[in-house]
């Protein structure tokens, strides 16, 4: 048993998990507008509360790690962790941002499944989160995650190729950076549990 003269500040779990709720909610918000084209805007601006809300936690997380003497983990990968976190819902706002920018009537089926599949990614990321102060149980959390950005990439390639096949070269050049847009999204939300695993990695 590892013995402490100073203890860590544990706050961080916290903020991380909330960091996490936030992006889940978002990718919730997202899939709404997605799958309902309908209201746009309002829809859009839910997206956008989630997005000042992330803003707002990273910048507390981050005002913390300069004012905290010990932390639970390794500074560099609070910074991380708390920036990539930040980075998921700003990728699900871009999305946002380009549904509602680009002239569009009828929505991509293969973007509610993209879609889908980030809301189910940024669960299993809350899920993670909330082990991550024991890092117990980790692996699986882990594993879910790669394989869901793993069937997200099929899905994402097989909409390009169904895009220059069978759409013009106009539909191409709208649906072509919102398909890209929504692929990042779910490579951060990868990107996050890669930090996660690379933290669990050190302590192990």
């Amino acid at each position: 048993m590892r013995f402490k003269l100073v203890p860590t500040d544990d706050t961080f779990f916290a903020l991380f998990s909330d960091s996490a709720v936030n992006a889940a909610e978002a990718a919730k918000r997202l899939r709404t507008l997605i799958s309902d084209f309908t209201d746009v805007k309002a829809k859009h601006d839910a997206v956008v509360q989630c997005e000042r809300r992330g803003d707002e936690l990273t910048r507390v997380i981050l005002r913390r790690l300069d004012s905290s003497f010990v932390t639970p983990f390794d500074r560099e990968d609070i910074h991380a962790l708390a920036e990539e976190l930040d980075d998921v819902v700003d990728d699900m706002l871009a999305v946002s941002d380009l549904m509602q920018l680009v002239s569009i009537e009828t929505v991509l089926p293969e973007m509610v499944e993209l879609a889908d599949i980030l809301v189910r990614m940024t669960e299993e990321t809350v899920t993670l989160f909330s082990r991550l102060k024991s890092m117990k149980d980790m692996q699986p959390i882990l594993d879910a995650i790669d394989r869901l950005e793993s069937e997200g990439d099929s899905v994402y390639r097989r909409t390009l190729a169904r895009l220059f096949a069978e759409f013009d070269a106009l539909s191409v050049l709208k649906w072509k950076d919102i398909v890209q847009a929504m692929e990042g999204a779910l490579n951060t939300t990868e990107d996050v549990s890669n930090v996660v695993e690379s933290v669990v990695l050190k302590f192990a």
